[in-house]
């Protein structure tokens, strides 16, 4: 058995809650993993699965079921596409995609969150892409270092095309995050029906993975990545159930839902004269006017 159908990005666009109203469909199994980024040989990040046989078993799924995943980097991947074909040419794919100016802030937000990004102010993060993409300034024990290429990482159109040159253009669905937020039960729908399953099945559509923010960045580094030591220690000295109530305890202290601050306008201003090119491309590619989102003048 093998994957149906994919998710493969872009993160920050609605991927966690597709997979998760997906998975309560009657027909549908979605990984055990939402992410087991085992295609995109290309990317840096760590892999959930390093086999076959060991990705397989993130499915505990019936065989006549449709399996799905939603690793959101396949998207970035310049060898994902290629990959996930050679092990399922009719396999599905679906790719979420949002404004990008507000992905970049949104994805700088949840890299600082879960401690890959040091630079926790958004627009030296920006200044620093440069040295990053040559593999400069990449904190210690960052886990996917693509992540931190935030407006490469939102060259959506170049992304989509691979995916409809491997595919081919009726094996993609192209869902825009405006439009899922807005009519959710619409885009829903309209998922089950290109995967070919009952639409008519209700699932609870809830909101999913609110943006989140850290009282203390120390701490958070401390929790996500302990010295060895410490990690050692704790092992010799606590049962793994009561490290994880330590653990989930110190996360819920350490963390509070709520919007993030809104963009400074100059820095909203230049992502759009940034971004402006590439949304023309990407309407031009879906046939779809997007150009709305570099021209709104109401920062994120």
């Amino acid at each position: 058995m093998k994957p149906d159908f994919f998710i493969v990005g872009a993160p920050k666009s609605g991927t966690s809650s597709l997979c998760v109203y997906l998975d309560q469909h009657p027909s549908i199994c979605m990984a055990t993993d939402k992410e087991p980024d085992f295609f995109g040989s290309d990317l840096q990040g760590k892999r959930r699965a390093t086999t076959l046989e060991d990705y397989l078993k993130l499915f505990p799924c019936s065989p006549d079921l449709l399996w799905g995943e939603g690793s959101t980097w396949y998207l970035f991947s310049k060898c994902a596409a290629r990959e996930i074909y050679q092990h399922n040419p009719q396999a599905k794919i679906i790719i979420m995609l949002r404004n990008p100016i507000d992905f970049v802030y949104a994805l700088h937000s949840q890299v600082v969150y879960v401690a890959d990004e040091d630079i926790t102010d958004f627009e030296q993060a920006l200044h620093a892409e440069p040295d990053r993409k040559q593999g400069r300034r990449i904190p210690a024990g960052c886990t996917q270092p693509e992540s931190l290429l935030y407006t490469e990482a939102a060259r959506f159109t170049e992304q989509v095309k691979q995916y409809f040159d491997v595919f081919g253009r009726e094996a993609v669905l192209v869902i825009i995050y405006d439009d899922f937020k807005r009519d959710t039960a619409g885009v829903y729908r309209q998922t089950l029906q290109f995967l070919q399953v009952d639409p008519t099945f209700q699932a609870n559509l809830q909101i999913v993975n609110p943006n989140k923010k850290i009282r203390s960045h120390l701490l958070n580094t401390l929790w996500r990545r302990p010295p060895r030591l410490v990690q050692n220690v704790l092992r010799s000295l606590l049962p793994f159930a009561l490290r994880r109530l330590i653990r989930r305890r110190v996360r819920s202290l350490n963390m509070q839902h709520e919007p993030r601050n809104p963009m400074p306008p100059h820095v909203y201003r230049r992502l759009q004269q940034h971004f402006a090119p590439e949304v023309e491309h990407l309407s031009t590619l879906l046939g779809r006017d997007l150009r709305s989102w570099t021209t709104d003048t109401e920062s994120v």
